[in-house]
């Protein structure tokens, strides 16, 4: 995350960059893990928790791709 004002930032979304606005979590800083809903950061997460769930979402996409390629023809 990169600090882009007062009330936006720029976060990495999964590889996509977007600016957000973090109005709602003031205290966010460079480095936090937030939680973004439409465009707005909406709460923090605490490292260890955000890398679990990164993990977890790796594991359904690739689940996803495994399930896609077992039913192509």
């Amino acid at each position: 995350m990169s600090l882009d004002g007062a009330d936006l930032a720029t976060v990495d979304l999964g590889g996509v960059r977007k600016q957000v606005s973090i109005a709602l979590v003031t205290q966010a800083q460079v480095g936090d893990y937030v939680i973004v809903h439409v465009g707005h950061a909406i709460g923090m997460i605490d490292p260890e928790e955000a890398e679990r769930t990164l993990a977890l979402f790796g594991e359904l996409a690739q689940a996803g791709e495994q399930a896609r390629e077992e039913s192509s023809p």
